[in-house]
């Protein structure tokens, strides 16, 4: 059986110690791999790192926000979501929002609501190989403050059991990754709670895997960490196409979910790099 925290330990090993050094957007320079996968089996606890403390509130936010098809700063700001705010006051923008990110993709990509049809295959045609969603939009790249690091999305469902895979362009290995990790892992929990199947397998499909140079350190404290035992994610209502008069998506709220028995180690702070 698969465990996220040892496949992601084995990366953030790989990319100290054996990565390449290679220049980058931000000016602070890093060390990188490329193409990895990472895999984790559901049935061993929720995904979520606990060699160091990863704040769960904040990626059931972001989450939240894109199923709600919002990009906008307010709702982040008021659940203490401030990550987003450099990468915004650096594009010039004065509307309040992130541009076309992936809430306005996921909702709606040339007028197509890619959650709901994608909801809709899995009631319709749980066998497809269609299940997915895309972020990446030739057409509103430039509009966006960035362009999606996290890309794209696969839903595999068998034998009563269902599986997600997304695929990343870019991953910031201490930093944003065990946030897309976690966001992730909640995302197939809601689907598989919502549409009546097991958590299967997350696989996640990396591209440029890199640690900032101001980041080293702080991988190595972390590598010298143990690990404790997964918590376990307890969800009152799932993800769901309701369909009838006004056929709408059901998305769960933040008081549905809760993360019982999380175990971790104290935070190590790392600065952002935008």
């Amino acid at each position: 059986m698969i465990n996220i925290e040892d496949e992601y330990r084995g990366l953030l090993s790989e990319v100290l110690y054996g990565g390449a050094e290679k220049p980058d957007r931000t000016g602070t320079g890093t060390r990188a791999v490329f193409g990895r996968m990472l895999r984790h089996d559901m049935a061993l606890g929720f995904p979520i790192l606990t060699s160091k403390k990863i704040y769960f509130d904040k990626a059931v936010t972001e989450l939240l926000w894109i199923l709600s098809g919002k990009t906008d700063l307010a709702y982040l700001h008021s659940n203490n979501v401030r990550y987003w705010d450099d990468d915004y006051n650096r594009s010039g923008r004065t509307d309040g929002t992130l541009g076309p990110v992936y809430g306005k993709q996921w909702r709606n990509f040339g007028g197509v609501d890619q959650l709901y049809e994608l909801l809709k295959e899995i009631k319709k045609n749980p066998t497809s190989r269609r299940i997915l969603i895309n972020a990446w939009n030739p057409a509103e790249l430039m509009d966006m403050v960035l362009p999606p690091c996290h890309y794209g999305l696969q839903v595999y469902i068998n034998n009563g059991e269902m599986s997600l895979m997304w695929q990343q362009r870019s991953a910031d290995i201490f930093l944003g990754l065990p946030y897309d990790i976690v966001m992730y892992g909640l995302l197939l929990e809601m689907l598989a709670k919502g549409n009546g199947y097991k958590p299967g397998e997350l696989i996640c499909s990396l591209g440029d895997c890199h640690l900032y140079n101001n980041h080293l350190e702080a991988a190595k404290i972390q590598l010298e960490r143990s690990t404790f035992e997964l918590p376990q994610l307890k969800m009152s209502f799932g993800l769901n196409l309701r369909e009838g008069a006004g056929n709408f998506i059901h998305i769960p709220t933040k008081n549905m979910i809760e993360l019982n028995n999380y175990k971790y180690h104290k935070p190590i702070k790392a600065k952002l790099s935008t």
